[in-house]
């Protein structure tokens, strides 16, 4: 009784001492809790609810609707059901949109112990025993590398509420939706983006950063995560173990399992695959290291290489045509061409047709590969929306590659054609393949290039070149290199299954650095170097449009490839090529329409590279 009598003291001290109770009876008043528990403190204990976090309430905060104690007492007048929200607006919204409201698990099946109820002060274990209460499936994660660690008081591991949160715990529903695929990646970011916290605990710290740069992590990125494994996939929900493990997805006997949930046809070697092989990390990833060193030179150097002809070439062509201008100006002509303006034919319809294959095939790699490349980037997510997702975008892509195989099997037939069936070209294979219309370097091109770079510092005069120059020559043969380290990669990520029977995975790793720096390579050269050359240039801008009708002026024809035209009339060949016909104003007015729209196709993507280099993005 003394005890009794004790406590009710200690509590009614303890409502005196508070400022202000934090709800009141619906009558505006509120009774003491020691009222209350002089009859029910065989249902609540008052220590226990002087020491929880609602001591300091009343009970009709909660219970309300006595607003007469003696009708109460008496049993005319009972309580109305706690309402939660009174107090918790914020915990009470999140839990109604929740999957506990859905199931009627209500505020009360969590909190059972309310008059006794302390702050949990973040202590994750108590998060814990609270959902594995009802969630008897809770032995994976108990066994995992999260729940032993925030079972030993690692309160940096993740615990139930860390991925599924508190009272806003989401229905996952379809396992195909886009909140279920998304929600398999997004709770694991969270935490494993955080550097020092990983750092701390001794966790391979750039699993986000290598993921974001897998193709899996830039469909996440993107918007669709439906389309690539997410972390569970690979490393499940709960059961999240070391790799060394023998019970992880991750243990090598165990990738070809976890790999074949996705890629039906998954084995041994494909499983080598990296998925988080970081190509800097030359100790631990001494090939990806070295692949991407090797690409990485190779585009520095070829930039600097043809930037530095570019720049030159463009400051004196400029030069050169302000002379010109000056000279026709005191009335210096230089010399008289008769007649012009006369069309010679200089490319046939196949290599028209070939032209345009090219065009088409490469600006819808373009557009659909840069929003993979710079998939950090809002403009990429903006891109691949219009496409429809990257599901979408990839078959662009993958019919414009099947495009590119096309031009180049038809690149292979023309030179077949003209080393070993044309009748027109003179001397064996040999011959032509060395000869003036040949597509193949020789001695001539280091002198033409050493006659181009004394005209760019003004130590001689620009030289005339035969039917191809070295620039030219230097774009065709990049095709065949192309189709080796982009197509050849390309085909490898195309049908991972099939080359995995024959290849380690590890080979992907290396063929998307090199699919990835060499599309880079070819479309930062063919929209700078390769539009400047044809189009860009003081002699031509802004536009070359021979290649869309195939003819060229007399006057162009001899200023430009004078050997050409001389070994032409020494051969009595040269009426040969006199066009019969001019192509027409309908005919020019859609190629040249589709001509620039090309162009600045081409140079709107190159404004969203180097927007996104100088953003940080690419990563």
């Amino acid at each position: 009784m003394i005890c009794r009598s004790l406590s009710l003291l200690l509590l009614a001290l303890a409502m005196l001492l508070s400022t202000s109770l934090p709800a009141l009876a619906e009558n505006g008043m509120a009774y003491s809790a020691e009222t209350c528990l002089e009859c029910h403190d065989d249902v609540v204990s008052p220590l226990e609810y002087g020491a929880s976090v609602h001591g300091q309430n009343a009970c009709t905060s909660c219970h309300t609707g006595i607003t007469d104690l003696d009708a109460h007492m008496e049993g005319e007048v009972m309580p109305d059901e706690p309402n939660c929200v009174r107090c918790h607006k914020q915990e009470t919204s999140e839990h109604y949109s929740s999957v506990h409201m859905l199931n009627d698990v209500s505020c009360k099946d969590c909190h059972d112990d309310i008059h006794a109820h302390t702050a949990w002060k973040g202590d994750k274990t108590k998060a814990i025993a609270k959902c594995t209460s009802c969630h008897d499936d809770h032995e994976d994660y108990l066994e995992s590398v999260h729940g032993t660690a925030v079972m030993e008081g690692n309160q940096d591991s993740a615990a139930c509420h860390d991925c599924h949160s508190l009272h806003n715990v989401a229905e996952l529903g379809d396992p195909n939706s886009h909140e279920n695929r998304e929600f398999h990646t997004r709770v694991c970011l969270t935490c494993h983006a955080d550097h020092e916290m990983m750092e701390r605990n001794g966790v391979f710290g750039v699993a986000v950063d290598t993921y974001m740069a897998s193709y899996h992590g830039k469909n996440y990125r993107l918007g669709f995560p439906g389309k690539a494994a997410g972390c569970a996939d690979c490393h499940t929900s709960h059961m999240v173990l070391p790799q060394d493990d023998p019970k992880s997805s991750v243990h090598p006997d165990n990738l070809v399992g976890t790999c074949a949930q996705c890629h039906d046809n998954a084995t041994p070697l494909f499983a080598q695959f990296d998925s988080h092989g970081d190509p800097h990390d030359s100790e631990n990833y001494p090939v990806q290291y070295w692949t991407l060193f090797g690409m990485t030179g190779l585009l520095l150097g070829t930039f600097a290489m043809f930037w530095l002809h570019t720049l030159l070439w463009m400051i004196r062509g400029f030069i050169e045509n302000r002379q010109k201008i000056a000279a026709l100006h005191r009335g210096e002509a230089e010399h008289h061409i008769s007649e012009p303006h006369k069309q010679y034919i200089r490319f046939t319809k196949r290599h028209i047709f070939l032209h345009l294959t090219v065009i088409i095939s490469f600006l819808g790699l373009t557009l659909t590969g840069l929003p993979i490349k710079f998939s950090d980037q809002h403009w990429a997510q903006v891109m691949m929306e219009f496409f429809g997702g990257t599901y979408y975008a990839s078959l662009i892509h993958r019919g414009c590659a099947v495009l590119t195989f096309y031009y180049f099997l038809g690149a292979l037939i023309l030179s077949f054609d003209f080393l070993f069936i044309n009748k027109k070209h003179k001397g064996v294979w040999l011959q032509r393949l060395f000869g003036p219309d040949s597509l193949c370097p020789n001695l001539r091109d280091i002198r033409d290039v050493t006659a181009m770079v004394r005209w760019f510092l003004f130590m001689g005069p620009k030289p005339t070149f035969e039917r191809w120059t070295y620039w030219e020559k230097f774009d065709f043969l990049a095709v065949f290199w192309g189709m080796f380290a982009i197509g050849g990669s390309g085909l490898m990520l195309w049908f991972p299954e099939i080359f995995g029977y024959f290849l380690p995975g590890w080979m992907f790793n290396v063929a998307t650095i090199i699919h990835s720096d060499e599309a880079l390579l070819a479309t930062g050269f063919i929209f700078t170097v390769h539009f400047f050359n044809t189009h860009g240039r003081p002699e031509k801008f802004p536009m070359d449009f021979v290649i869309f009708n195939g003819q060229m002026g007399k006057e162009e024809f001899i200023e430009e490839r004078g050997d050409q035209w001389r070994r032409y009339e020494e051969e009595g060949i040269i009426e040969e090529f006199v066009c019969q016909k001019t192509s027409g104003p309908l005919y020019d007015f859609c190629f040249k329409t589709f001509g620039y729209i090309a162009v600045f196709t081409g140079l709107g993507c190159l404004f969203l590279m180097i927007f996104a280099f100088m953003s940080g993005g690419g990563h």
